[in-house]
């Protein structure tokens, strides 16, 4: 069912509310090259951090320059994504998609095949340029392949459970492929991925684009991407280093002040990259929020919950992955049931009933111990959380891309992902410092998993009053109009 377009409640009887429709055996395939896509992205944001140590004891790269192996990818594949969803908009998405991933391919070989710190960071930064320019193509062919309703809710189910899923895998199976291969094995893996969705999308995917062809917004991609650029860096390099030092304050200030510009070019301008009547409607403001809140959060628990694991209870990588392989399979679970749920409450309740979820859910981790015991509590409450999370994650895209016309899914869904990668970027830095800073680990865990539990649960209350959901037949949202062009 899809979301309300009437001032009325949502029906309360079962028995209105369709059953997801079967998907025919073509749409099957592009789901499946759309999600693969997407899996395939979310899996290299983590396939790569367990094997950090030996790959840079092979490719003679200091420890401090380790964080490069993740910002060289963040940078490119978070700065360009408003940029690339627009161009896809103009110029054809799946035209922009197949580029995306023929880059990526060609990018992991040449970081399977690195043969020193420069060439496997050209890799890592020309796979996040590839990634920026699948993942908001991907996500409008997705939105405007299958129409709104059911099934919509039901692709984008399947693609918010690859994506989180993705992640989890890449968890287990970087540790797993290093002890058995190499660190080289990760990152032909991700190559391996793109040669086999690459041959099969372009028989399967439709070209879309909008009918008018106006002229790129320049002034305002170069504001907004080089705001997000150096936003990105800023925050992935205090991650590391603190908020002390020159580079992060000047990037972090010249971040700020583009955005800014950014948004006074898009103004003034006919043709704007962004849309900012788009931008304010409740569904486009208040769904982002959640989506950056539960993204950011999360990341965040899996960051200090990781320490906690090995520095506290001493497993091993291996089994550390393991508790994120079971978070992995009820993921699995979360997002098969996900848009029933979101087909009887509705996206907006399920956004803030999933972000609630997501908070309480982690208040069991504020009380960590050292016995067996610790492990499964931890396993339990970080699992069941993430099922929450994935109900977020799609609610939250549901929420922002509802009612947005054909021609504009580009900037609906590039903001979605923008939201994504940001929200990713931003918890680590922002929340986690304080646990590899603080004097005792365990205390510092602490302090971030009650101050993680508190925001979310803040953001759920401020999703709810904002989304107008505390109220049944308080008028519905997704029907506001966008506004004028």
């Amino acid at each position: 069912m899809a979301i309300d377009t009437t001032p009325t409640s949502l029906p309360a009887p079962a028995a209105a509310e369709p059953s997801a429709p079967r998907l025919s055996s073509r749409d099957r395939l592009v789901l499946f090259v759309l999600c693969a896509a997407q899996f395939m992205v979310a899996l290299d944001f983590s396939v790569l951090n367990v094997a950090l140590p030996v790959l840079g004891a092979d490719l003679g790269m200091s420890t401090s320059a380790l964080q490069w192996a993740v910002t060289a990818f963040a940078l490119p594949s978070g700065g360009f994504l408003l940029l690339f969803g627009r161009m896809g908009d103009l110029y054809g998405r799946r035209r922009l998609f197949l580029a995306g991933l023929a880059l990526f391919g060609a990018a992991s070989l040449l970081a399977t095949f690195a043969w020193d710190p420069a060439s496997f960071l050209a890799g890592r930064a020309l796979q996040g340029l590839g990634a920026a320019a699948i993942v908001p193509t991907g996500m409008s062919l997705l939105t405007t392949t299958f129409p709104e309703g059911p099934a919509r809710d039901r692709a984008l189910g399947i693609s918010g459970t690859l994506l989180s899923l993705g992640f989890t895998v890449g968890m287990v199976a970087g540790g797993v492929l290093t002890d058995l291969l190499s660190w080289r094995s990760t990152m032909g893996l991700l190559a391996l991925f793109a040669l086999i969705v690459l041959p099969l999308a372009p028989r399967l995917l439709p070209e879309s684009r909008t009918p008018e062809r106006p002229r790129l917004d320049v002034p305002g991609a170069v504001t907004v991407t080089g705001g997000l650029l150096s936003l990105i860096y800023a925050l992935t390099t205090a991650a590391e280093h603190g908020f002390g030092r020159t580079d992060v304050l000047v990037a972090l200030g010249a971040g700020l002040l583009l955005l800014a510009a950014f948004v006074a070019v898009e103004s003034r301008t006919p043709a704007p990259l962004v849309s900012l009547p788009m931008l304010r409607r409740r569904t486009v403001a208040w769904g982002n929020l959640g989506g950056l809140v539960t993204f950011s959060m999360m990341s965040t628990v899996v960051f200090v919950l990781t320490l906690y694991l090995q520095e506290i209870l001493r497993l091993s990588a291996f089994e550390t992955g393991l508790v994120f392989g079971v978070q992995g399979v009820l993921s699995v679970v979360a997002g098969s049931f996900a848009p029933r749920v979101i087909g009887r409450y509705g996206a907006r309740r399920t956004l803030a009933g999933a972000l609630a979820g997501q908070g309480l859910l982690g208040l069991p981790l504020l009380a960590p111990g050292e016995g067996s015991w610790s492990v499964v509590l931890a396993t339990a409450a970080v699992s069941l959380a993430s099922m929450c999370h994935l109900g977020a994650i799609i609610s939250y895209g549901l929420t922002v891309t509802s009612g947005v016309p054909d021609e504009e899914q580009g900037l609906a869904t590039g903001l979605v992902t923008s939201t994504q990668q940001v929200g990713i970027t931003v918890g680590i830095p922002l929340l986690g410092v304080l646990a590899t800073t603080a004097a005792d680990l365990r205390s510092g865990v602490h302090t971030v998993l009650f101050l993680d539990a508190a925001i979310v649960l803040a953001a759920a209350v401020l999703v709810a009053v904002g989304l107008r959901v505390a109220r049944a037949g308080s008028g519905t949202v997704e029907a506001e109009p966008v506004g004028a062009r």
